[in-house]
């Protein structure tokens, strides 16, 4: 694993930088700017710093945490950034609106944790609408590949600048852009309900889940031969493989007749 680890690894990431610019900059004639949510994430933080670097004057950072389960750090973390970077930014707690319609609705923290991420899509475009700018969506491509996202929460969006890029990559840029240590290693998390932690609801590695996505789809090559070639648990492949088809839906436009 460690061989195809470190083959996913080894990009030129001033040249993917690069790219991302020149990617938004063919959107920028036609709108006024962009907006984007901040978690105090990884993948947030490299669009933060992408955008602060090229497009500072024409974005804006939106961090809303639910006050009710989101942890203080990591709002602390976003309003870092923003004030090193010098982000124009707006923090909204979207506990009461959440709370809103909980008060309503039976139950059931799955529901309720995805309703949080499609609360944060309708603010993202009430700002687009308010200001004329298209919303940046903040998933990576391991994260996008397995559907690990909430179909019209943080999935909505207009252009989604890192969804090239395997999470071991994000990684990778965010060490290039000189982002804090701690905001590269911490734990990944949609923060939709309390102690929520992305390898723990799926259950496998960030680094299993990049191999086995890279030897499958970047490479083409069966289940057995990611097996063969990475080592990692027949099983793990297969919910992997499972994951990548189911949501299929996630990734197309509605179907229609």
């Amino acid at each position: 694993m460690d061989k195809i680890l470190r083959e996913i690894a080894d990009q030129d990431y001033s040249q993917i930088q690069n790219s991302i610019v020149s990617f938004l900059r063919n959107y920028i004639t036609n709108t006024n700017g962009f907006v984007f949510g901040l978690s105090g994430g990884i993948d947030s933080a490299v669009i933060a710093h992408i955008c602060a670097k090229s497009f500072k004057e024409k974005s804006l950072a939106l961090i809303m945490p639910d006050s009710k389960i989101s942890p203080k750090e990591e709002t602390e973390d976003a309003l870092y950034m923003v004030d090193r970077l010098g982000l124009d930014y707006k923090l909204i707690d979207i506990n009461m609106i959440h709370s809103q319609f909980a008060n309503i609705l039976e139950p059931d923290q799955k529901a309720l944790g995805n309703l949080r991420a499609r609360i944060r899509a309708n603010l993202l475009y009430y700002y687009a609408n308010l200001k004329n700018y298209l919303v940046l969506g903040s998933s990576d491509k391991s994260e996008f590949l397995i559907g690990y996202f909430t179909k019209f929460g943080d999935g909505g969006s207009d252009l989604m600048p890192i969804a090239s890029l395997y999470k071991t990559q994000v990684r990778q840029l965010a060490k290039h852009l000189q982002i804090k240590d701690s905001i590269i290693a911490k734990k990944s998390s949609p923060h939709l309900w309390p102690g929520h932690i992305a390898e723990d609801e799926i259950g496998i590695s960030y680094e299993e889940i990049d191999c086995i996505l890279y030897c499958m789809i970047d490479k083409n090559m069966s289940e057995d031969e990611t097996q063969k070639v990475t080592t990692i648990d027949s099983d793990k492949i297969q919910k992997i493989h499972q994951l990548y088809k189911n949501s299929v839906h996630k990734r197309i436009m509605p179907n229609k007749p």
